[in-house]
This record gives structure tokens, sequence and C-alpha cells, in this order.
């Protein structure tokens, strides 16, 4: 019975672990992939990617001139 229960505790730390920051739900490539036009800010100038990720965002530096930090595209599978 005891292994049982160390099992489960092992489970949940491992999950534990693997969440991302702040329980927020990890984001997709599709989710992030937002044209240059089509982003809308999600954090104050010179945030930091991981400010821009705890806030369940997108950073992107990638495209001169865009919005670095912008919300992500619904998930489709979310929209069903």
């Amino acid at each position: 019975m005891e292994y049982k229960v160390l099992c489960l505790v092992a489970v949940a730390l491992i999950l534990g672990f693997n969440s991302s920051a702040q329980g927020q739900a990890v984001l997709t490539e599709a989710q992030c992939t937002v044209a240059k036009g089509s982003r809308f800010n999600c954090g104050p100038a010179g945030v930091t990617p991981a400010e821009c990720y705890n806030k369940g965002c997108c950073y992107d530096s990638s495209i001169p001139d865009a919005i670095w930090c912008f919300y992500p595209r619904p998930d489709e599978e979310c929209l069903w």
C-alpha cells in the first residue's frame, strides 16, 4: 500500500514540475503564430520574455517594429 502512495506522490510531483508558470497552459506554436498587424499588446514596453509568458502571452522579438509580447490566438480545440 505504501508503494502505491509513493508512486502517486511521485507522479503528482512530476506533473507539477512539468506544468508551466502560474498554472498557465502551455501555448502551441500555432497559437503564437500571429501576423505583425494582428498582434494585440499583452505587456508594457520592456517586458521580459519570462514576464510575458507568466501572463499567458506569446513573446516573439524576431519581427522588427512589431509587438513582441502579445495575446495568443485561441486554440482551435477549445472552440468546439
